[in-house]
């Protein structure tokens, strides 16, 4: 890894090297917390987790071909280098920055409350025709999953980096590792309020993005929402906007609805318009695309480049990825859920072939109003054309009871636990239902698509 020998590694973050001087020449291959991931000559980085302590790796690691080890521990006399540290959480993101800087190529962040991920595979999507880019893989985004992002990077010439939080801080962190010459912003909902607040402290929280944004770093953001409408100009940048509005800098029209197939459109950039089909079904779909299209111009790609990476983007697990069964169509929506992204899928559900199912999941981390949440998704599924909602979990008593309340017309079910759901559903679903399968990650419920998938 360039500039990345032990030497230099230790001067990063502030650790006291201790081995011999031959070694601390050497340069490590790769840099892992997982002790099962450390390739030969790389760096393990020892963490005190919740459950596990990887401190007692350490030997283990050793002995399978690693170089050295980054560790909260002082060894002593070791007949392997090592670096130690005060925190290894706290090295691993200095060393992520120093590495970055190093490498000294662009980086696109990609925050917001909803969509970071499927916006993130969209940008990618659409760089990667003008450039050899790397980008975040699952859900890699937080402050050890974004060094751990950054370590990948070898020889690309572009880094499109997902930058989640959960808490005021956060953002500063990521960003001073990252320092990104392009921050995309894809809406400010209602996610983390027990410690956010509300969505005025959200947008503050999202907004320490701009702490480090290099010069002449491009801003984009969703112009249809109306707290990032407030942001008119950020340190002399003024933003470039994006949505459905033809107000924005890019915006679409024309949309027409291909069912579960995505959705055919009009992009409209300051440089051009043409026509798009978005290969994943809903209107959020095409907010997706109009970022990456935004991403695609400010890197000076071809509209021709922009609509083949955007046509040419595909789905995620547990991010409405269709799965067409030989019984079902499943909308595999499970990977999480927030009030935003939920009455999202459930719109797009009523694109559904034959009966329309929602089998739905609490949501967590929404604060006090969280049954006023929950009870607001109800109100809003009562509108739409759906044939039942199937429902686990305690805070989904209250989205059940507001979608009665709202006089939805189909059948309505509530389970205590997502056992209890799974164990009903062979009674309840029907050859060539449609089905939407959509919680928080903590309810488990791509054991639900599984268990559907036969």
């Amino acid at each position: 890894m360039k500039n990345l020998s032990l030497a230099n590694i230790a001067a990063a973050c502030g650790g006291r090297y201790v081995g011999t001087a031959q070694a601390a020449s050497q340069e490590v291959t790769g840099i892992e917390t997982d002790s099962r991931k450390v390739p030969e000559g790389g760096m393990f980085v020892a963490i005190k987790g919740e459950r596990v302590d990887g401190h007692k790796f350490i030997e283990q690691v050793m002995q399978g071909g690693a170089a050295t080890v980054l560790t909260e521990i002082d060894l002593g006399e070791k007949p392997y280098p090592y670096i130690l540290v005060e925190s290894t959480l706290q090295a691993v993101k200095d060393i992520a920055e120093f590495y970055l800087k190093g490498l000294n190529i662009p980086v696109v962040g990609i925050a917001g409350s909803v969509g970071k991920t499927s916006t993130k595979e969209m940008t990618h999507s659409v760089l990667s025709q003008g450039f050899n880019a790397l980008k975040t893989q699952g859900n890699f985004n937080n402050e050890l999953g974004l060094p751990i992002t950054i370590f990948r990077l070898r020889d690309e010439q572009l880094a499109v980096l997902e930058m989640g939080i959960s808490d005021f801080g956060e953002m500063h962190r990521l960003a001073k590792v990252a320092r990104p010459h392009t921050v995309i912003m894809t809406n400010i909902g209602c996610c983390h309020l027990e410690n956010l607040i509300d969505r005025d402290g959200i947008l503050r929280a999202k907004s320490e993005i701009f702490d480090f944004l290099e010069p002449g770093a491009h801003i984009i953001l969703n112009g249809d929402d109306d707290k990032l409408a407030t942001v008119t100009e950020v340190r002399g940048i003024k933003p470039v906007t994006f949505g459905l509005d033809a107000k924005n800098d890019f915006w679409a029209s024309d949309l027409r609805s291909l069912g579960l197939k995505g959705t055919a459109c009009r992009i409209h950039t300051p440089v051009g318009d043409f026509d798009a089909t978005v290969g994943m079904p809903g209107k959020h779909m095409v907010y997706n695309a109009l970022a990456g299209a935004a991403a695609g111009v400010a890197y000076g790609l071809t509209l021709e480049q922009i609509k083949a990476g955007i046509e040419s983007n595909g789905s995620l697990a547990g991010r409405f990825n269709i799965i067409d069964t030989e019984r079902y169509t499943i909308i595999d929506d499970c990977y999480n859920a927030n009030p935003v992204s939920m009455k999202a899928s459930l719109e797009v559900l009523q694109d559904g072939a034959n009966r329309r199912v929602a089998i739905l999941g609490d949501m967590g981390e929404l604060g006090t109003d969280e049954r006023a949440l929950h009870a607001g998704v109800g109100t809003y599924a009562a509108g739409l054309d759906l044939d039942a909602i199937y429902c686990a979990g305690p805070l989904c008593e209250a989205l059940v009871q507001a979608a009665v309340d709202g006089g939805f017309k189909g059948e309505v079910k509530h389970y205590a636990t997502r056992d209890d759901l799974m164990a009903a559903l062979p009674t309840l679903l029907q050859q060539g239902d449609t089905i939407l399968v959509k919680a928080s990650h903590f309810m488990q419920f791509p054991a639900i698509v599984e268990m559907l998938k036969g």
